[in-house]
């Protein structure tokens, strides 16, 4: 079987994610309030196919996150060990924030999480990947980058609340980030994605980001 072709009929086009847009016939609030998260219904018309009905699909209304992998010159990571109420789990997981202040950019969401979250700057910051954690059901985008040259930040008025008051702070090796995840002992998702991207990176010889989308300054 010879190599794929793209809608233009080129040879050997990357494969890749392609936009799409059904149209919604009716959309109904299921909740909504003042957190930054809400959840709607839509009634979807497939296109091409008059004679289906319009069928329902639940749409949870998510701003994005952006995610960070704080490496130190050991080759550390930093890590928080948290608590997760829907889950019933503690997750080893990384620094990260939503997108929920107007004009701030991926970067900058990372940035200044790290600084909250870990009490942390970083001189370099890299891109790695951005990637829809569940598009079954939400539009959420995290944007997922590499932290490194790090020094010792103040959180100023910044203060740890509910589970994050809560936090355990680990510094990882890397390569049993990869041992862990690997096994199965770590499963938050930004997590897994996150060493594996920069694993596989590093097994290519791939250096510098991949070129962050729309609203993602690396």
């Amino acid at each position: 079987m010879g190599a794929g072709t793209d809608d233009a009929g080129s040879e050997d086009a990357p494969v890749r994610d392609e936009p799409a847009s059904w149209p919604v016939v009716s959309s109904e609030d299921l909740h909504r309030d003042g957190w930054v998260v809400a959840l709607r219904a839509d009634r979807v018309q497939r296109p091409g196919a008059p004679e289906e009905a319009p069928f329902r699909r639940v749409v949870l209304e998510h701003p994005g996150a952006a995610v960070i992998l704080a490496l130190d010159a050991e080759d550390r990571v930093f890590c928080l060990r948290q608590y997760r109420h829907a889950t019933q789990m503690r997750f080893v997981e990384l620094p990260a924030g939503l997108l929920d202040v107007d004009g701030e950019s991926a970067l900058e969401v990372a940035q200044r999480e790290l600084v909250e979250e870990g009490a942390l700057r970083a001189e370099r910051w890299t891109h790695l990947v951005t990637t829809y954690p569940s598009p079954g059901i939400s539009a959420e985008k995290a944007a997922i980058f590499l932290a490194e040259g790090l020094s010792a930040a103040d959180r100023g008025e910044f203060v740890l609340r509910h589970e994050e008051a809560d936090m355990e702070e680990l510094w990882v090796p890397f390569e049993d980030l990869v041992d862990g995840v690997l096994a199965g002992r770590i499963t938050d998702a930004p997590v897994v994605i996150a060493v594996l991207t920069l694993h596989a990176r590093r097994t290519r010889g791939v250096s510098g980001g991949v070129g962050p989308r729309s609203g993602e300054t690396s």
